[in-house]
């Protein structure tokens, strides 16, 4: 009887990697094909990266005379190196619609790798100015995202607030714009990933304790950007009403 039960869940589960590999394939098919009518250089950049990447494998392979034998480990690479480029442009194309919008740095910063703790619109206006709270190894980030002369008071009131609790942790700070002293939208993933390396894993748990003590106080924002055409003052109103 278990056995049969083991069997019929091994099955299931087979199935369901089955349906979510097919889920994944669809999803990137049709992430190409959209890139595909928006970017007319997409392909000839991935054609062109797998055509140089495999030829400069083979040609390696030919000053050991194993060029035949080099050729399908240069197909893979060339291969590789064609999807990473279909997704940094794909990635790029994103953050190119997004940039502006209100809420697209909340979105951008939840949508970073593991190791960081994101806490948006920790505080806000109603203007749709936000300070969003990222924690993790460099210490803690503020992320600004709206009019410059409003966030800036909105940050050195944040930095105020956490700078109690958290005593010598380094507080950065990051405007997201693109006027000089800004972070750009599609840069601000790897700003963040080339802060210095500050605390330790445990150090970041201590921290995040102390900060979940904080009540937050800005109204929530969306968490993606907004979409064209809705209604601002709709919002506005739910931000006043809270």
């Amino acid at each position: 009887m278990a056995s049969k039960q083991d069997k019929e869940a091994l099955k299931a589960a087979k199935a369901a990697r089955k349906a979510e590999s097919k889920a994944k394939r669809s999803q990137i098919w049709q992430a190409f094909k959209m890139q595909r009518k928006e970017d007319k250089l997409l392909i000839p950049w991935m054609l062109g990266v797998f055509l140089v990447i495999t030829g400069a494998v083979f040609l390696l392979g030919m000053l050991f005379d194993i060029q035949w034998m080099a050729l399908p480990v240069g197909i893979m690479f060339g291969v590789l190196g064609a999807v990473i480029v279909f997704g940094r442009r794909v990635q790029r194309n994103v953050f190119s619609k997004a940039d502006g919008q209100p809420g697209a740095g909340a979105w951008a910063l939840e949508n970073l790798k593991r190791g960081w703790r994101v806490t948006p619109t920790v505080a806000a206006t109603t203007q749709l100015d936000a300070v969003h709270r990222v924690l993790g190894r460099p210490g803690i980030v503020l992320v600004a995202e709206g009019a410059p002369h409003r966030v800036k008071t909105l940050l050195a009131q944040e930095k105020k607030r956490i700078s109690r609790l958290v005593g010598d942790t380094p507080i950065y700070d990051m405007i997201i714009g693109n006027e000089e002293g800004q972070v750009p939208l599609a840069k601000l993933q790897s700003r963040l990933m080339k802060l210095p390396r500050n605390l330790g894993p445990k150090q970041v748990d201590v921290i995040e304790k102390r900060l979940s003590a904080l009540a937050s106080r800005g109204a929530a924002l969306p968490k993606g950007p907004m979409p064209q055409g809705a209604k601002m003052r709709n919002v506005q109103r739910t931000i006043r009403r809270r």
